[in-house]
């Protein structure tokens, strides 16, 4: 990677938490179209590699999305929008679920469909994820 590219990327968006329930719960919830309506945003998501998809994302409209990588029960990602990707990779631990969540693609000199500049959104999403996350985990614990 030459320096220029260095300065342009921010870095990735990462959160990490220990779920309380079972990996196979977790990937459920992660990984169909309802359990991710229920904690992120309503969907039409299919689990198959290279499936496209859309994140209704309520007043940005209905975001592009394509599969990427689909192991079960352990990692999904996808492309998301123009620039980003969404990893979620799971780790099972005695019964309980490591789930990290990787919102990646972040260039300072890049604006979103919306007009708005990578850096400002970024700042936005990384508080976002948090409650995001924590939605999830509510979810799961049910």
């Amino acid at each position: 990677m030459d320096n220029n590219q260095t300065q342009n990327t921010l870095p990735d968006i990462r959160q990490t938490l220990i779920l309380d329930a079972p990996i196979q719960k977790v990937w459920n919830a992660v990984a169909t179209s309802d359990g991710i309506a229920a904690w992120f945003m309503p969907n039409n998501f299919v689990a198959e590699l290279g499936y496209e998809f859309h994140l209704e994302a309520g007043p940005f409209g209905n975001s592009p999305c394509k599969v990427t990588v689909l192991d079960p029960p352990n990692r999904l990602a996808f492309e998301w929008g123009k620039d980003w990707s969404l990893t979620f990779e799971l780790v099972e631990q005695a019964g309980k679920t490591e789930f990290t969540l990787i919102h990646a693609g972040w260039d300072v000199n890049k604006v979103t469909e919306f007009g708005q500049s990578h850096e400002e959104v970024r700042e936005r999403m990384s508080g976002g994820w948090v409650g995001i996350v924590k939605k999830l985990s509510q979810y799961v614990g049910v």
